[in-house]
């Protein structure tokens, strides 16, 4: 079945971690006590840069910022679909000079950049699955932010209650596999949203607890490979068995600011 399944070549942005260090915590995984190994973190990162490259896809890249540890996590600064880019208004006041730095690149780039007005954290919660957005609130984003995000975006925006602070944005519990299914973790969701998700996707793949606290969702597809984190070995089997082609790649360092590989990845479309 792997043989149907098409990769589509995609745009990604990245920031390199040359400053990255969990110096306060502002999620369940973070703590300050717990030391970053830099040079690791720089290895596993490269590793996921030459991935992309390999697979066909294109990576631009940020400056790094001294004094923002967690502007790696490029996917939180923006959700772009179509040339329209809606930027961040982060909750945590340590992440908010972040914005800044991605807004330029874009304007530089040549995208008007949308400041909202509600706290809003990129494709942290806002999931574009080639129809509509799925959005996610509870910890981090407002629901305020999804009716900014459809009124700027002109597509329809569905919200989505995440009930675990394990799994605070919505992209540590779903991603997309491609423009007709999703991968997520169920029990992320409050009972209303899950119905909503059984509606759109009845035959989504489904993942584990033990899948989604090892980062197995933090993932990225490109229609075909699915980038991984290889303590997920169980949700990689599922995913073959669906006819993906799962490409593990170790962000395990990333893992101790609550991130992964999709955390570190902002897709422009």
């Amino acid at each position: 079945m792997s043989d149907s399944r098409v990769p589509r070549p995609r745009r990604f942005l990245v920031c390199e971690p040359r400053h990255f260090a969990v110096q306060y915590a502002i999620n369940p995984w973070m703590n300050p006590d717990r030391p970053v190994d830099l040079d690791l973190a720089q290895e596993q990162w490269q590793a996921l840069i030459r991935a992309y490259r390999t697979h066909g896809h294109t990576v631009d890249a940020v400056e790094p910022v001294p004094g923002l540890p967690d502007m790696v996590f490029a996917a939180n600064a923006a959700f772009v679909v179509g040339g329209r880019v809606f930027g961040s208004l982060f909750h945590a006041p340590e992440r908010r000079p972040e914005s800044v730095h991605y807004d330029t690149w874009f304007k530089a780039a040549g995208y008007d950049v949308y400041r909202p007005e509600s706290v809003t954290e990129g494709e942290g919660d806002l999931v574009w699955t080639g129809r509509y957005v799925l959005a996610g609130t509870g910890f981090r984003t407002t629901r305020e932010a999804h009716r900014e995000a459809q009124e700027f975006l002109g597509h329809p925006v569905i919200g989505l209650t995440l009930v675990d602070p394990y799994f605070y944005h919505l992209d540590t519990a779903l991603f997309v596999l491609d423009d007709d299914n999703i991968c997520y973790y169920p029990e992320a969701f409050s009972p209303g949203s899950r119905e909503v998700l059984k509606r759109l996707y009845p035959d989504a793949v489904l993942a584990t607890r033990e899948d989604a606290l090892a980062f197995g969702l933090n993932s990225v597809s490109d229609g075909r490979h699915v980038f991984i984190a290889p303590r997920a070995e169980a949700l990689a089997e599922r995913l073959a068995d669906h006819g993906y082609v799962p490409v593990p790649v170790d962000l395990s360092e990333f893992h101790k600011a609550g991130g992964g590989i999709k955390c570190c990845t902002q897709e422009i479309r």
